[in-house]
Order: C-alpha cells, then sequence, then structure tokens
C-alpha cells in the first residue's frame, strides 16, 4: 500500500478507499490509483504484463529552477511507475524553430510527448504533424491553441495574474505609485495570460497603481538585474515589481543592492530553493506555486492513458499556491 501510494502521489488513507470500494474519492484520483495498480502489478508479474510506454518531454533549458524542479519530478514519478520509459529533452535556447525542429525529430521513435512550448505558428503547426502521426500531444505549464493536443496539466495563468494583482493591490492600499512587469517571454501563452490578468485586475480594482511597460527578459537572471537597475533609476516612486517567469536572482539582487528591499513589494511565481531564501529574507514578499509533483504525475499519467485509448481523460488545472515567509512548506 506505502508503494502504492508513493507512485500514485497520494495518502495510504486514498488507497485503502479505493482497493475496498469504498466512498469518498473523486472519479479520476480513483482511476488513477487503480492504473498505478496495475503497473505495478505488471512489473512484478510474468512477461505478459502490459508494455512498456516510451513519452518524451520537451522542455526549456537554461537555468529556470522550477522547470529543473519539474524534469526531476517527471523521472521520478516514471520511476515510481515502472511501466514507462522517457526522455528528457532540455533545449538550449526557447526560439519557435529550435522547438518545432526537436518535436520533428521525435515523430519516428516517440509514443507520447509532453511539451512546454511557445504558442507560435511553427511549434504550431510541429505539434499538428505530430497528432497527425498518432502521436498524443500534451501542454505542461502554458498551453498552445488550436493544435489538437490531448491535454493541459497546469494553472490557469489568467487567474495567478489576477491573484499577482490582487496581492499587490492589497499589500498597499490606498496607494498610489508605479508598478514594473519583469516578463520572462511573452511568447509563452502562459506569460502573456498571467499579464493580461495581472493588468485587469489592477485596472478594475487598484486604478492608483499604474503599470509601467513590461520589461522581457527572456528568462535571464542578468537582463533582470539590468531592468531593475534601470527602473529604479527611472521611477523613484516605483512601489512594486511583479515576476511574471523566471528571473528571481537577478530582481533581489537589484532591489537588495539599491537598499529597497524592504520598499518595494516584490511578488514572483514559483517556489524554488532560491524564491525560498527570498522568502525568508523578506526581500520577495509572495510566490505564486504551481505543483511540480502534481503537474509530473498528471501529465505523465494522462499520456499513458491516451496511448492506451482510455476515454475520459479531463485537463489537468494545478491548483494555485500563495506562498508566503509564515506558510512555506517544510518540504521544498
Amino acid at each position: 500500500m506505502e508503494q502504492i501510494a508513493r507512485a500514485a502521489g497520494v495518502s495510504k488513507a486514498t488507497v485503502d478507499r479505493v482497493l475496498n470500494n469504498r466512498p469518498g474519492v473523486q472519479e479520476h484520483t480513483r482511476k488513477h490509483v487503480l492504473a498505478i495498480v496495475a503497473g505495478l502489478a505488471g512489473t512484478h508479474s510474468s512477461d505478459a504484463g502490459p508494455s512498456r510506454i516510451r513519452l518524451d518531454f520537451v522542455l526549456p533549458g537554461g537555468d529556470n529552477a522550477f522547470i529543473s524542479d519539474l524534469a526531476s519530478e517527471i523521472e521520478r514519478q516514471v520511476e515510481l511507475r515502472g511501466d514507462v520509459d522517457i526522455e528528457i529533452h532540455r533545449l538550449s535556447g526557447i526560439t519557435p524553430e529550435e522547438i518545432a525542429a526537436k518535436l520533428g525529430s521525435l515523430r519516428p521513435q516517440t509514443q507520447g510527448v509532453g511539451l512546454i512550448g511557445l504558442d507560435s505558428p511553427s511549434v504550431r503547426e510541429a505539434v499538428r504533424r505530430l497528432v497527425a502521426a498518432g502521436v498524443p500531444v500534451l501542454t505542461l505549464v502554458s498551453d498552445i491553441s488550436h493544435v489538437g493536443r490531448v491535454n493541459y496539466v497546469g494553472i490557469d495563468n489568467r487567474a495567478a495574474g489576477r491573484l499577482a494583482g490582487y496581492l499587490i493591490g492589497r499589500f498597499l492600499p490606498g496607494s498610489a505609485g508605479k508598478v514594473a512587469l519583469i516578463a520572462g517571454a511573452l511568447a509563452y501563452r502562459g506569460h502573456e495570460e498571467r499579464e493580461m490578468g495581472f493588468r485587469h485586475v489592477l485596472q478594475e480594482s487598484f486604478p492608483r497603481l499604474n503599470i509601467v511597460a513590461a520589461r522581457e527578459v527572456q528568462e535571464d537572471a542578468g537582463r533582470a538585474y539590468d531592468e531593475v537597475q534601470t527602473l529604479l533609476t527611472e521611477h523613484a516612486d516605483l512601489v512594486a515589481i511583479y515576476c511574471i517567469g523566471a528571473g528571481h536572482e537577478g530582481i533581489a539582487r537589484a532591489l537588495t543592492e539599491a537598499g529597497r528591499e524592504n520598499s518595494i513589494i516584490f511578488i514572483g511565481h514559483d517556489l524554488t530553493e532560491d524564491t525560498r531564501q527570498f522568502l525568508l529574507s523578506g526581500v520577495m514578499d509572495a510566490a505564486i506555486d504551481q505543483n511540480a509533483r502534481v503537474e509530473a504525475r498528471e501529465a505523465v499519467d494522462r499520456l499513458v492513458r491516451a496511448i492506451r485509448n482510455e476515454s475520459n481523460i479531463s485537463t489537468a488545472t494545478v491548483r494555485i499556491q500563495s506562498v508566503f515567509r509564515e506558510n512555506i512548506p517544510n518540504d521544498p
């Protein structure tokens, strides 16, 4: 039971309810646990067990700590299942051409693809070709529109952006001033949706806060550092920063060097080892987290189920959690 619980990412109590057909478990969770049970049974039985499945995940490279955590969680989930082989492709850049070329190269050998990709014409076309060839494609973290993907696993990014705006507005009740947007790469649909949600909630509820033009840093901490230095020089009335993607280290360094770490509200995304330390030190006020472990588990499970032609595979919207210094989870 402990092995099933670890592999499924649920409690032993949930496993007990499923195995004994007791109420109190959502149907998709019940199916997920039973699939894990079947997979584990196959690994411990004779050669008559289910055949192994080959999955490929295409993720951005670089120093994005959350993407590294996600890649590690995907590997962990696959190891726990025992019925899947994977290869994770971390791309050196985030250009549409590089992503599309990698997707095209996977077609001969893969059975399913998980993708964090840009919502651009060349990437969309590469995904459509995979789908047309019978390869299920699942988008992670940031969705891609109108490509026939089997599923999206991630947070509601527009809601996350609205949450960031709401937090900043509530941190600064009645205040006026400038708010900076530090964007990772707006070619990611998820980053674009976060910006849209953020702008809307400030316009609706906190009109005294004016947004400085978004600075796109291509997920690079050095560029984020330079941009924040410039913003601090140009805008004496800067009161808050919202970091849509990566680059937290550069922002924290710029604020600390300028002695503004306690006077500027700083909201970012994802609880990683870096953002955990920034929250503890006080330079960062809140991290809007998405659970990498849940995303990895759901992505692998939904791709496997799509390959096995299981029906009713719903989109997995991951819960958003606001993390502050006072409620940092014990496990990273």
